[in-house]
């Protein structure tokens, strides 16, 4: 059976008309005559949406038993039963009531689609599994029902439902969305222009994907080789040579050009999986795309231009950055190279061929004969001196019987044992000596370096030829063979040090240790030179200069000279080992550990340098505010109160009695501020140690709010709460403590005779209460300013208090799980936002938070 196709819709944001999208789609479908039925649609009281289902077919809904409440489900069976040509399923991240047979809603829709029925569906991208995080950090609203991405990205259609942010609050104050009741506070919390915003761009983001997913699809399906510049991707050729921090940058900063482009670094393996470059320089410079936002990527091919253009075609690349060659002139004039001949292939990809300081230098040629070890050659040569005099002996007392191809076929033989043997020097001194034999011996006229016939010559020329062949190719295969066995040791060890790496607590620690365990070395130490060092500092450079970073083993290395090897890092960094001397071969390696060691160490003091800056801010931010209490807030009070009591002690006035009360007035009410503000103090140094106890506590928000507006103002703040709102989970004292600081800085800035506008509601699990004031408010870029303790926006006034309130309020509200953020006020003023989860309808346990443990009271 066929299976069924899925559209779904995808919304930027609830609200932007998904669901009206997709009954819109299923009405155009069932007037051209195709069997539409509606599974499962949420008009949430939405009256345009419930016009557009009024004449479809519905499919009656599945009623499921939970906890003694009937929850209406998707009739998945039903359906499937009916069977129509399309089917709309809305909410696809909808989770089902436990006791479904499936989980989730999307998992009906794959036994629908698996039936063979074509399903049109909805979801919105804060639903998506991949951005659930970035969305809830973003806008503070966790979202517990998901869906895969890959059930999204398999959907044959996905049509983005937009809208601008501004239009859609519109449609929210319209009451197109919401119920009246809930429009304010969703309007402040999830539907602000910036989180709307942002979800609208994560949106953008995915579906682009997703076409660029498409696209390539549908370029491998129909064979499609050439590029289409719907996206520029900059693709950068690394060859592992030292030039490749210079590709790098400059490839960056083309790509830096076109807003948007990707940035791709890729290195060509050959298809033996051998390679003459040096590993360090690729873990460098794949760090550095990695750090410039790119993507690092490795391919096998034993054409490098052709692999590179592959690669190129395959990402849809409309650039290649590639390095001048390094070769010399005369390789130049004999083979065209990498970039010519990619630049002539290229075609439509535009090809940058850059210069760097390389270019004259040529590459480091391989040294002849590197097959074998001396050891071998020697035996090889004489295996050579021993067997040619016997074998020549054995074929003269045996002339008569053979003919010269016989003899040159049987020293042929030996050539090629001695090759096995000694490899390529061998042979050829066999390969000569052979020659001289059968043509002293063997070839008329005998026992005379001449050779009277010409098919003779031939015959030895054609000897000599095979034999050098033979012995070239035998000592190739025995340096490929090295090679490749080196290559894969090298392999081993450093996936061995990767995974070491991963696993351990130390990564500088465990990369030494693993360097030194490898190679059975005394020591290795990683060096660093002092920072007042000027210049390049030589292997041998004074011990004096350079102190230890880490080491494993022992004794540990003073200075690059006291060890056997030593491999530099940069121009800061050496790697010393001692022990034994490594031979030059196991340099690549080496320089891997050394790169290795040098990004652990990266990494260690980023760590380190974050946890010792996080502490020291904070006290300094303390001591900084402290200072300024000491000085002014906590002196102010003290004088007038010190004022007032020496005036009533002096004898030389006769207070009458309104004066003295009036005296003691001042007093009493200056003494009360100093009792708050030391009260204050003390809560926000508890608060920041983690020793304030917090008991939260299902809380009645009609039994909260009166006593918040319970004080001297109680005349200028007006109370509104919307419907019957659910209990908070709170600490009743704070929480009336946060309300007053709030009404009360509030009251302190509204103009005369406007009252403050105190509210609650509930929306998403959550219960905001609103303290309105419609005074000169704050701009957004000082919101965050007025929460620093001590701060007061342009010190207004005296009676603007000491600064402390704000700071401690939203101090509180988090402690109890909830926040404190600032919002303006419609038509000018500021509006303080409350935010506290509600309690629900489930027995939570009350909870106590004291010295920073939470535990449950009861």
């Amino acid at each position: 059976m066929t299976p069924g196709r899925l559209r779904i819709y995808l919304g930027a944001a609830p609200g932007v008309g998904k669901t009206y999208a997709m009954l819109a789609e299923g009405r155009r479908r069932r007037d051209r005559g195709t069997d539409v039925v509606a599974g499962l649609v949420e008009t949430h009281g939405r009256p345009r949406t419930a016009e557009q289902l009024d004449g479809l077919e519905t499919v009656p809904r599945r009623t499921v038993e939970y906890r003694g409440t009937a929850f209406a489900e998707l009739d998945t069976d039903a359906v499937i039963a009916r069977r129509p040509r399309v089917v709309l399923i809305d909410e696809l991240a909808h989770t089902n009531v436990p006791g479904s047979r499936n989980a989730k809603r999307w998992q009906d829709v794959e036994e629908i689609l698996a039936a063979g029925i074509d399903v049109i569906s909805t979801v919105n991208v804060q639903h998506l599994e991949s951005v659930n995080d970035v969305v809830e950090q973003i806008t503070g609203v966790p979202q517990r029902e998901t869906v895969p991405d890959e059930m999204v990205r398999r959907a044959d259609q996905v049509e983005l439902v937009d809208m601008a942010p501004e239009a859609l609050r519109r449609r929210m104050a319209h009451g197109n969305v919401y119920a009246p009741e809930k429009i304010d506070a969703a309007l402040g919390n999830y539907f602000r222009v910036g989180n709307l915003t942002a979800l609208r761009e994560l949106a953008l983001l995915w579906l682009a994907d997703k076409v660029d997913d498409q696209l390539g699809r549908y370029r491998a399906d129909n064979g499609i080789r050439g590029t289409w510049e719907a996206r520029e991707r900059v693709v950068v050729a690394l060859t592992g040579g030292p030039e490749g921090d210079t590709l790098v940058r400059r490839a960056a900063r083309i790509a830096d050009r076109s807003k948007g482009a990707d940035l791709l670094a890729v290195h060509v393996v050959p298809g033996d999986g051998l390679t003459g470059t040096g590993p360090a320089h690729l873990v460098r410079q794949r760090a550095l795309v990695e750090s410039l936002g790119g993507t690092y990527h490795q391919v096998v091919g034993d054409d490098v231009p052709d692999a590179l253009l592959d690669f190129a075609r395959g990402v849809n690349a409309t650039q290649l950055v590639l390095g001048a060659s390094r070769r010399g002139r005369v390789a130049q004039l004999l083979s065209r190279g990498v970039g010519v001949t990619t630049s002539a292939l290229s075609g439509p990809i535009d090809v940058h061929l850059v210069t760097h300081e390389e270019v004259s230098r040529g590459r480091r040629p391989m040294a002849p004969g590197g097959g074998l070890t001396r050891w071998r050659r020697a035996a090889g040569l004489a295996l050579a001196v021993l067997v040619l005099p016997l074998l020549t002996l054995l074929l003269h007392h045996l002339q008569a019987e053979l003919s010269l191809p016989s003899d040159i076929l049987l020293f042929l033989v030996a050539v090629v044992g001695v090759a096995l043997v000694g490899g390529l020097y061998p042979a050829l001194f066999a390969a000569v000596s052979g020659s001289l034999l059968l043509n002293y011996y063997f070839t008329p006229p005998f026992n005379r370096f001449t050779i009277a016939e010409r098919e003779n010559l031939l015959a030895l020329a054609v000897y000599v030829v095979v034999a050098a062949a033979v012995s070239a190719v035998v000592d190739l295969n025995f340096r490929r063979s090295r090679d490749a066995a080196r290559a894969r040791t090298e392999a081993e060890v450093l996936s061995t040090l990767a995974g070491s790496v991963l696993r351990g607590r130390s990564a500088l620690r465990d990369v030494l240790e693993h360097l030194r365990e490898t190679f059975g070395l005394t020591a290795v130490t990683l060096l660093e030179r002092d920072p007042g060092t000027e210049g390049a500092l030589g292997l041998h450079s004074d011990p004096g200069r350079w102190r230890i970073v880490s080491t494993a083993g022992g004794p540990p290395c003073a200075a690059p000279g006291d060890g056997e090897t030593g491999i530099p890092v940069d121009d800061g960094l050496v790697l010393v080992m001692s022990g034994r001397t490594l031979p030059a071969r196991d340099r690549r390696v080496l320089e891997a550990y050394a790169a290795h060691a040098a990004v652990a160490l990266r990494q260690q003091r980023l760590t380190a340098e974050a946890e010792q800056v996080r502490p020291l801010a904070e006290a300094d931010r303390i001591r900084t505010a402290l200072l300024n209490a000491v000085g002014h807030d906590l002196r102010t009070p003290l004088a007038s109160a010190r004022a007032a009591v020496d005036g009533l002690r002096s004898p030389d006035v006769a207070w009458d009695e309104g004066d003295r009360d009036e005296l003691a007035d001042t007093a009493a009410e200056s003494l009360g501020r100093l009792d708050r503000l030391v009260t204050d103090l003390l809560d926000m140094s508890r608060l920041q140690a983690g020793m304030l106890t917090v008991s939260r506590r299902r809380v009645a928000v009609a039994d909260v709010v009166p006593r918040a507006a319970d004080g001297p103002e109680r005349s200028r703040v007006h109370l509104r709460l919307s419907g019957p709102l659910p209990e908070v989970l709170a600490d009743p004292a704070l929480l009336v403590r946060v309300l007053d600081n709030l009404v009360a800085n509030a009251v302190r800035h509204n103009p005369p005779g406007e009252p403050v506008l105190l509210t609650a509601s509930a929306h998403a699990g959550r219960v905001e209460f609103r303290v309105i004031d419609r005074g000169p408010g704050i701009p957004p870029a000082e919101w965050d300013a007025v929460f620093v303790p001590f701060q007061r926006l342009g010190d207004r006034g005296t009676g603007a208090g000491v600064g402390l309130g704000l700071a401690l309020s939203r101090g509180l509200a988090e402690a109890m799980g909830g926040t404190l953020v600032p919002e303006e006020t419609p038509g000018g003023g500021l509006t303080m936002v409350v935010t506290l989860p509600s309690a629900g309808t489930g027995d939570e346990p009350e909870e106590e938070v004291a010295d920073g443990h939470r535990r449950r009271v009861r």
